[in-house]
């Protein structure tokens, strides 16, 4: 029972670590779920920059949504996470 709390409050604070967002073209983007940490990062600044250009800050989607393909937006994350 102990292993399994363990394994309970490791996932718990790995959630607590990553944040949802959305990304993709067209009516339908995909959701994504990134480490925090990314957000401190310039290639991450960039489409943080872009979201705000064509979106502000009241888009109604309600989550955060970055405005480039699905393709781009796994490039950049897979780099982010080799840093």
């Amino acid at each position: 029972m102990g292993i399994q709390l363990m394994g309970l409050a490791h996932a718990k604070q790995k959630l607590q670590r990553t944040l949802s967002v959305y990304a993709g073209e067209g009516n339908r983007p995909k959701r994504f779920v990134i480490r925090v940490s990314y957000l401190n990062h310039p290639l991450f600044n960039d489409l943080l920059n872009r979201a705000e250009e064509e979106f502000g800050f009241n888009h109604p989607m309600g989550g955060l949504t970055i405005p480039c393909s699905e393709e781009y937006f796994i490039s950049v994350t897979t780099v982010l996470s080799c840093s």
